[in-house]
């Protein structure tokens, strides 16, 4: 199976574990907070790993620049 260049990186492979234990954390909240607070933690962590997939996908010169 292919893996790209970002799957390979521990921030990436820390950040999914972060989104596992973040749905489960989510899971013992109460009710009432399942459209509000749960799901603002739901969806911020995960898009700290489509950042980093999206960000490794900017291979100009100008988007690299940026990063250094």
């Amino acid at each position: 199976m292919h893996q790209y260049a970002f799957e390979k990186l521990k921030v990436w492979v820390e950040s999914k574990e972060l989104i596992k234990e973040i749905y489960l954390l989510a899971k013992s909240f109460p009710s009432f907070e399942s459209f509000n607070f749960t799901s603002q933690l739901q969806r911020s962590s995960l898009s700290i790993t489509s950042n980093i997939a999206e960000g490794s996908s900017k291979h100009t010169h100008k988007n690299r620049t940026r990063l250094w």
